[in-house]
């Protein structure tokens, strides 16, 4: 599985690297804009994502906004909804309007911090990534 993870906390970005890395090949972005030219360099070379990890509160760009411009590139590159990549969002802002706002934009699973590995394990599961 090949996996983004945008986190611009060090000690966070540290941790899911290195819990995400059992599962495949981990890349990682540290603030939104990164995120956005990883996704798309990875889609030009047709080596595209299956997992993002994202993070809504992040320098650039918010979480928010970069799930807006995947979603985008993955429309102009034709991209059925059924094949576009798996994106769970982590955050510690778990307030409902967080939570639809991300669903609206298109994410797959919301994941509050601090990251609980077991719930995240399933969610990983219920997506048919592991």
């Amino acid at each position: 599985m090949k996996i983004l993870l945008a986190e611009d906390d060090y000690a966070t970005r540290k941790f899911m690297a290195s819990f995400l890395s059992k599962y495949g090949e981990c890349d990682v972005a540290v603030d939104g804009m990164e995120a956005v030219d990883a996704f798309l360099m990875a889609l030009e070379d047709e080596e595209p994502y299956d997992l993002i990890c994202l993070d809504i509160m992040m320098p650039a760009m918010d979480g928010y906004q970069v799930l807006m411009s995947i979603r985008n590139l993955e429309k102009e590159h034709q991209i059925s909804e059924e094949d576009s990549v798996k994106v769970i969002m982590t955050t510690a802002l778990n307030d409902e309007q967080n939570v639809k706002m991300a669903f609206d934009l298109g994410c797959s699973v919301y994941s509050g911090k601090p990251i609980n590995q077991e719930k995240f394990e399933q969610a990983l599961t219920k997506l048919g990534l592991i």
